[in-house]
């Protein structure tokens, strides 16, 4: 018998892009939740719903281990939890019911509970914790299990009396140190490593240093760790990796932050206990352009084993990086993208399209940027309304019909903005494709100079010009009958 049992409603079977692309990582923040409940004497087993297909598979778990507490805690960590896709939450809503049906408490940590929580608690589920959920949830446990009253503690949602009650939020943790390393041996990491392999991908696992952001693009939402920026030591990093090292032979790493690095030498002394202790590890990160052209940042990524960075460029636009209050000039994209490149570190973009006023000058800037930086990777979106953000607010009466993405490929305009979502779908494949199309003309470069100098990935981008060029050129001009249409 287990006294509780963590399970996250997050199923990349259901969401068919990112179950394609064959790098699933584990339920980080589930993780780190698990192990402090453990370390504070609870037994504790976690379902992890990642590679499953159903959420009906919970049942027979749950049956086995007779929890008195089920906990649907999804990974903070993952930005595709904080988009509230519907799929998810319908696969939230019927964990909810199984687990009720075995007689559980039910508390749910989560950014689509913290968002909606009187969904979650229509649904069934008996506690909905805001933000932040480590502390919370194990001072709400040592509640219920001494027969006490919950009603003030802080961070919590819960129903008195079919009133919705919702108590003061919970101070962010500030000392990130205090928490033990994630419970990792409580789920299955090679059928992770299955996963990788069978994409033809290095196996990687995720490791967050920070939690929060204490920048303000009002496009953004932080639900979970808020607009503040905590960071664990150096040392404590170092430490989970040599850990993760020696029990499962891994030694390449998605630091996983939304700043990555922010706080000063936190880098240079993160490269100096990975010497200390003769750790040799790839990782990519996510970052800001700004500050990458601070000090000597790059220097210290590179020599550290940083591969890969990816920056929020959103767009080639001034006046559109402006309007996201986003605090960064294309000039600074420019830098960055070009350092980064002279350290032989992979640049990848992610871009924004269809924020409001974006005009299709916006648009030709953004495609002429990543035409010209050639960025090795793009991820491109359109822009998608977040509760609790500014952003939200400015189009939230376009919400009407649908606030949600059924999947993240789902690319639909969810408010009202100057092209249709048919349109922005198109452009979407048009601009990897002209991406695409950059990449090759490169490498056709490289092989005038050194034809043995190119990979087999380069070969390819070569070969397949002769379907970008075309299809490129047909994607332009439906386009631009989209544009005089406004279909």
């Amino acid at each position: 018998m287990l006294n509780v049992v963590f399970s996250h409603s997050y199923y990349y079977k259901f969401d068919l892009k990112q179950w394609n692309n064959k790098t699933p990582y584990p339920p980080l923040g589930t993780l780190y939740a698990a192990s402090y409940l453990r370390e504070n004497r609870y037994s504790v087993g976690v379902f992890d719903a990642n590679l499953l297909d159903d959420p009906k598979t919970i049942e027979p778990y749950l049956k086995k281990h007779t929890p008195n507490t089920f906990v649907l805690y999804d990974d903070g960590f993952n930005y595709l939890t904080k988009m509230c896709l519907t799929t998810m939450r319908e696969a939230a809503f019927e964990m909810i019911k199984i687990a009720k049906k075995q007689h559980c408490k039910v508390v749910v940590c989560s950014s689509d509970s913290t968002d909606h929580y009187e969904k979650y608690l229509d649904a069934g589920a008996d506690f909905v914790i805001q933000g932040e959920g480590e502390i919370t949830l194990k001072e709400l446990l040592d509640t219920l299990e001494k027969h006490e009253d919950t009603s003030e503690i802080k961070g919590l949602i819960f129903k008195h009396n079919e009133e919705i009650i919702k108590n003061p939020k919970r101070t962010v943790l500030r000392d990130l140190d205090i928490l033990p390393l994630p419970a990792w041996d409580l789920i299955d990491i090679d059928a992770y490593k299955d996963i990788w392999k069978s994409g033809g991908n290095e196996f990687t696992l995720n490791i967050a240093t920070t939690r929060g952001c204490p920048f303000k693009c009002n496009w953004c939402a932080k639900p979970i760790y808020g607009n503040r920026y905590n960071s664990h030591s150096p040392e404590y990093i170092t430490k989970h990796i040599k850990y993760l090292s020696e029990t499962y032979g891994v030694n390449r790493f998605w630091m996983c932050d939304d700043i990555f690095g922010l706080k000063p030498n936190w880098v240079q002394n993160f490269n100096i206990e990975l010497k200390k202790e003769k750790l040799y590890i790839s990782y990519y990160i996510q970052s800001r352009v700004d500050l990458l052209l601070k000090e000597d940042t790059i220097g210290a990524l590179a020599e550290s084993g940083l591969k890969e960075v990816w920056v929020g460029a959103e767009s080639g636009s001034q006046k559109i990086l402006d309007a996201m209050d986003k605090e960064t000039t294309v000039e600074q994209i420019y830098e960055a993208t070009q350092l980064l490149k002279a350290k032989n570190i992979r640049v990848a973009f992610f871009i924004q399209f269809g924020y409001l006023g974006e005009t299709k000058a916006d648009i030709a800037k953004t495609i002429a940027m990543i035409k010209e930086l050639a960025p090795d990777n793009i991820g491109v979106s359109v822009s998608y309304p977040l509760p609790g953000t500014p952003f939200y607010d400015k189009v939230k009466d376009d919400l009407k019909l649908k606030a949600n993405w059924t999947d993240s490929d789902d690319l639909a305009m969810l408010f009202k903005g100057t092209y249709s979502s048919k349109y922005y779908k198109k452009l979407q494949r048009y601009v990897h494709k002209e991406y695409r199309k950059s990449q090759a003309f490169q490498n056709l470069k490289t092989l005038i100079k050194n034809p043995f100098k190119l990979s087999q990935p380069q070969w390819r981008s070569i070969v397949l010009l002769g379907y970008y060029l075309p299809s490129a050129f047909l994607d332009k001009i439906q386009l631009k009958n989209m544009e005089l249409s406004n279909d």
